[in-house]
């Protein structure tokens, strides 16, 4: 299945790249893309368990879905996830 999530705290290319090797890394997750334009992430699941620890993951990391409670601690977690996303491009 694919889905196409609205997220918050996406920046820039650091940003998407600490999302989609995250992401990546989740088992039964694939073909994972980001749009900073449009602040999306769009990846492939097997199941709903698996949607549901790649929201946990976004969450952890410092992009919750919008709509999601969004604490100045979680945009921090998206500041040092995006520093993470820039030195490994």
């Amino acid at each position: 299945m694919n889905i196409t999530l609205e997220i918050q705290n996406l920046k820039c290319g650091g940003c998407s790249n600490t999302i989609t090797n995250k992401l990546s890394d989740i088992e039964h997750v694939s073909d994972v893309t980001t749009n900073n334009e449009e602040n999306t992430v769009t990846f492939s699941y097997e199941n709903e368990e698996t949607l549901l620890e790649a929201k946990q993951l976004l969450y952890k990391i410092g992009y919750p879905i919008v709509g999601e409670r969004n604490a100045l601690t979680t945009k921090a977690k998206s500041f040092v996830s995006c520093a993470i996303g820039r030195m490994s491009s």
